[in-house]
């Protein structure tokens, strides 16, 4: 008789990257069903993908710290190709061990989609958190323009995306850490404001894009029916009560949002 899957717990840096230099971390149980590669946004880490790690019962979790970011700082390049190639390391590892779910946060949607279209076979299903594709949809901006000052909009960033009382609450060597990602983050905006650098209609396998209902829910909508008729691979989920940081703020409906896509596209 089959042992029962182990407990889910949070997630762990493992001695042995398949990358030299990326920070992984990884969480995995005795029977999963699939491995979920997650894929963190500007400014964020690995780590916080911990609460949505210790929600997901069906499948291992990896997730690890972006070159240029928190414990991959080290690592040069920094470009959109650069951490393709870094997630289907990743993937390709994971692949050998069974299915794979790509699942990318904010910019890393970007990542997981060029990855799934530059090389298919690596994964089973890609899902996203309002990916920014302002190619397909542009989104109206009052914000101003990046600085060219990476710490500088390192802190603005931070404050816009989160809040300012939430900076004011980083201990000084936090506020520094975030400023060091500050290189890192304008390369992702810097590639947002680029021609399109892949195009969806051609995405072979089943895709999701989550969203929120909060203030930009009329803006994902719209962006999630232009998705469908670009691709009919291409699903979309709205989650309620949810905001940008569904990760952190709202892993419960997220894991459960996760699985049942699974289950209905691969189950």
């Amino acid at each position: 008789m089959s042992s029962a899957p182990s407990t889910p717990k949070g997630l762990h840096f493992v001695a042995n990257s398949p990358v030299h230099g990326l920070a992984v971390l990884e969480r995995r149980i005795s029977q999963p069903e699939a491995t979920l590669i997650c894929v963190h946004g500007g400014l964020d880490r690995g780590g916080s993908f911990a609460r949505l790690a210790r929600r997901i019962d069906a499948f291992d979790v990896v997730a690890y710290d972006r070159r240029g970011y928190q414990g991959s700082r080290s690592l040069a390049p920094l470009s959109l190709e650069h951490h393709v190639s870094d997630l289907l390391t990743l993937a390709r590892r994971e692949r050998e061990r069974g299915a794979v779910i790509l699942f990318g946060h904010s910019f890393g949607g970007v990542i997981t989609f060029s990855a799934a279209l530059a090389d298919p076979s690596m994964a089973t299903m890609v899902i996203n958190y309002e990916a920014p594709l302002p190619w397909i949809l542009a989104r109206e901006s009052s914000r101003p323009a990046p600085s060219d000052d990476p710490q500088e909009e390192a802190e603005r960033f931070f404050r816009r995306m989160v809040s300012n009382s939430a900076w004011e609450r980083l201990s000084e060597a936090e506020r520094d850490s975030r400023r060091m990602d500050g290189p890192a983050l304008l390369n992702d905006l810097a590639t947002l404001h680029r021609l399109a650098p892949f195009d969806l209609s051609r995405l072979e396998i089943p895709g999701v894009y989550l969203h929120g209902d909060w203030m930009l829910a009329p803006y994902y909508r719209a962006l999630s029916e232009m998705l469908a008729d670009l691709n009919p691979q291409i699903s979309s989920h709205e989650l309620s009560n949810a905001g940008h940081g569904a990760h952190l703020s709202s892993p419960d409906k997220l894991a459960q949002v996760i699985h049942d896509c699974w289950s209905r596209g691969c189950g």
